[in-house]
């Protein structure tokens, strides 16, 4: 695998560009020149911190940019392409071995377990002035790093090796073309008993609660993952009898031990995504990155680099609100191009297209969008006549006043039914509404191309940057306590246990009900409309809530594919995957990898049927 010596080169020298000083949100990226250096470097505080460091910076690759965006969220029930990324092999399952987004994790995620190995694999008596408390703790942030990174690839390629080129979880700096991943069964085995051996020890030795203002790692956070990692292994083909007990009893000991673990579910879900509360209670764990720091967000240029570290997350969701569609007056000569909205406000993102709701996200997932106000607190319906300057251009505050506009007010409005759209668009004389208005048989589709406009998910919206183009500047959330209570609900489920898993999600329902203008007994009529009870729960309703309560955090694919309803439910509910197929549960071993092994016959190491 000589790709796993980037980091790493030959014989015993290191090379190390740049290295975080330190994960804490007010700190920056420093650029550390070292030249050549061996492996004792690490041995010392500094070089021990440093690779810690360098372990929570590389997640960075798998939380945002384009790449770990569309093997998360392409080819689901919830999301299909934007107009921007019509046919997305991801999407469509016209997925080859030579797929350049999965290069995003297998190019970058194995040369950090490397590094994890070499400090993990350290003993106390070969360090240099590391106090004993300081390895422990560093060791368990290193142990869930390198579970967290081994989670990435089990759940997107399968079993992947442990085995680098110097023995199962041992650090190797010596160039291989070795492929270590057979038997592929037993494999796995060692990939999910090693992920839960990490865990287990970060659970013990890491900190209870993370700092307030930062997303250094926790007990709460290792709780979390080990939950859902003994949970995936419960589906899998090398399921243990006890997994689905210890997921749940996993989970509960993160629930019921919230105040010891600083754990808590804000009371109005739109606090949770609301930009300026990104160290809220509700998330455990998140990727790091400051607004408007390109330097410790490790960003060359944040308004053309999609892939490397960026956060994508603002972008890749938007409808075209600067289409044609929104023209003032196109029949001029030359038609104009001056839209409803000027430029590319902060606040609406970059228009980029890439990702749609399904109709079935919209329509079935989010039936209710009255009760449960997770819908309107997770996508924009609405659009104002906004400047991306900050004094609007005199041109573009007449043309608004000429149609009745002006700064502030509604340019166009997304309705829930068609009826509604109907209604406002019937009004005339004095009650005509002077924006555009779309009902949903309007939105944007595959085969409706005429509208490039769709409910836009706005949980990433990102005010805090320096130019219209850039990526975004926010920690990306990974672990959610919501979602904690979502896992010890389905462990509840497949124990035989469906109260007490409708009793978890109605903590999630209760929360969904609650809007701060509603009175409390409004708020009780609404959780009564959207209260479950033990007769509702099964693995397809657990599916469709985390729809509710996830949508868009880049796990749908993994969630999907672990539980085995990719099959069952992707081909029904976005028709733009009807090409899926059985194999298409794991994603092929990329060709680049294959092709650099000596052993001559190559298709032994590929997932089936690539």
């Amino acid at each position: 695998m000589k790709f796993l010596n980037k980091l790493i080169p030959s014989s015993r020298c290191l090379v190390l560009v740049t290295l975080l000083a330190t994960v804490a949100c007010n700190e920056i990226l420093e650029e550390n020149p070292y030249t050549t250096f061996t492996t004792d470097y690490f041995k010392t505080s500094g070089g021990f911190r440093s690779a810690v460091v360098t372990g929570y910076a590389g997640m960075r690759f798998n939380y945002g940019p384009i790449g770990a965006l569309d093997i998360n969220v392409f080819g689901t029930d919830e999301w299909t392409n934007g107009d921007q990324a019509i046919s997305s092999p991801l999407n469509v399952y016209n997925v080859s071995t030579s797929e350049g987004d999965l290069l995003t994790p297998w190019n970058n995620n194995f040369w950090h377990i490397n590094t994890l190995n070499l400090i993990i694999n350290l003993k106390p008596e070969e360090l240099i002035e590391v106090r004993e408390a300081d390895r422990v703790t560093w060791v368990a942030e290193a142990r869930y790093l390198r579970a967290h990174y081994y989670y990435l690839m089990v759940t997107q390629f399968g079993a992947v090796p442990l085995d680098l080129g110097s023995g199962e979880l041992q650090f190797n700096d010596v160039p291989t073309s070795a492929f270590n991943r057979l038997p592929v069964d037993d494999l796995l085995v060692k990939n999910y008993q090693a992920m839960i051996d990490d865990l287990t020890f970060a659970v013990e030795n890491l900190p209870a609660k993370r700092p307030e203002r930062a997303f250094n790692l926790s007990k709460a956070a290792a709780l979390h993952l080990l939950a859902k990692v003994y949970l995936y292994r419960g589906y899998s083909a090398v399921k243990q009898p006890s997994d689905f007990q210890n997921a749940y009893t996993t989970a509960m000991q993160l629930i019921d031990g919230k105040d010891t673990y600083g754990v808590a579910l804000l009371e109005d879900f739109a606090d949770v995504f609301r930009e300026g509360n990104d160290y809220n209670a509700e998330i455990i764990y998140a990727i790091e990155r400051l607004p408007k720091n390109n330097t410790a967000n490790e960003m060359i240029d944040p308004s053309t680099d999609f892939a490397n570290k960026a956060n994508m997350t603002n972008n890749m969701f938007n409808s075209n609100y600067q289409g044609p569609i929104f023209v003032f007056d196109p029949s001029t000569t030359p038609p104009s191009t001056q839209a409803y909205i000027d430029g590319r406000p902060l606040e609406y993102g970059r228009p980029l297209r890439r990702f749609a709701p399904t109709k079935w996200l919209f329509e079935t997932a989010f039936a209710d969008k009255k009760n449960d106000s997770r819908f309107d607190n997770s996508f924009r319906m609405v659009w104002y006549a906004r400047s991306v300057s900050a004094t609007p251009p005199a041109t573009y505050v007449n043309r608004l006043n000429a149609i009745g506009l002006a700064i502030g007010d509604t340019a166009f409005y997304l309705t829930k039914r068609d009826r509604e759209a109907d209604s406002l668009k019937a009004l005339a004389g004095a009650q005509k509404k002077n924006y555009r208005v779309f009902g949903p048989s309007e939105f944007y589709t595959n085969t409706n191309r005429t509208n490039l406009i769709y409910p836009s998910l706005k949980k990433f919206q990102s005010v805090q940057r320096a130019n219209f183009q850039d990526a975004s500047g926010r920690p990306l959330p990974v672990s959610r306590f919501a979602e904690t209570y979502l896992l010890a609900a389905e462990a509840a489920m497949l124990l035989g246990q469906p109260g007490e898993a409708a009793d978890l999600i109605n903590v999630l329902k209760r929360r969904a009900a609650y809007r701060p203008e509603l009175t409390p007994g409004e708020v009780d009529s609404r959780y009564a409309a959207i209260e479950v009870t033990a007769a509702d729960i099964n693995i397809d309703f657990i599916l469709d809530e985390r729809t509710r309560e996830l949508a868009g955090e880049h796990s749908r694919w993994p969630d999907l594919a672990a539980r085995g309803k990719l099959l069952d439910r992707v081909p029904t509910r976005n028709v733009d995957a009807a090409n899926i197929q059985p194999h298409h549960v794991l994603r092929p071993i990329p060709q680049s990898q294959l092709d650099r092994m000596s052993d001559p016959d190559k298709a032994k190491y590929q997932n089936p049927a690539y």
